[in-house]
């Protein structure tokens, strides 16, 4: 039996290959949008559309560079993936969106902030989701009465705040 001392030859990393498109896609939008820009750059030629133009072409270098190291099979494995935390935080994301004008923003947002602690391991919703609504209520009242910003209040924020 002989053994060359050669490791045999990895498969081109289908996943950095999509990475790789994907990054070339946005490269290709922000090129596309920053030339609709005008291009009020006067005597010093840095405008609107320069710093766009700038990203733009370090990601398309990014993606060409991934594209190479992707068809070289120059990433190492990467461990299994489990997608359970991610669905975890869309969830998350997707009652916030849903709750926010009907059950005012500290819910909401305190329903996302249990979501996603639950996506990072902590098991108990019953003790993260009055911990998230507390922290939610107290950045509302920051935002909006501190602050004057506008959040969309709920019946929690009714409950503290009658009439604002």
């Amino acid at each position: 039996m002989s053994h060359s001392g050669q490791e045999p030859q990895r498969r081109p990393d289908r996943a950095a290959l999509v990475i790789a498109v994907f990054l070339a896609a946005v490269a290709g939008v922000m090129l596309w949008d920053s030339a609709r820009l005008a291009d009020l750059g006067g005597y010093s030629g840095v405008g609107p559309a320069s710093v766009p133009r700038v990203v733009a072409w370090c990601l398309l270098g990014l993606a060409v560079w991934t594209g190479f190291a992707a068809l070289r099979g120059d990433f190492p494995e990467r461990e299994p993936q489990d997608p359970k935390p991610v669905l975890w935080i869309i969830a998350g994301l997707a009652a916030q969106l849903m709750l926010l004008h009907i059950a005012g923003f500290s819910i909401a947002t305190g329903i996302l902030f249990a979501f996603t602690a639950r996506a990072f391991g902590k098991r108990n919703l019953a003790m993260t989701l009055p911990i998230g609504i507390v922290v939610a209520f107290v950045v509302w009242a920051i935002f909006a009465k501190l602050l004057m910003l506008h959040l969309p209040p709920g019946p929690l924020e009714h409950l503290f705040f009658p009439g604002g």
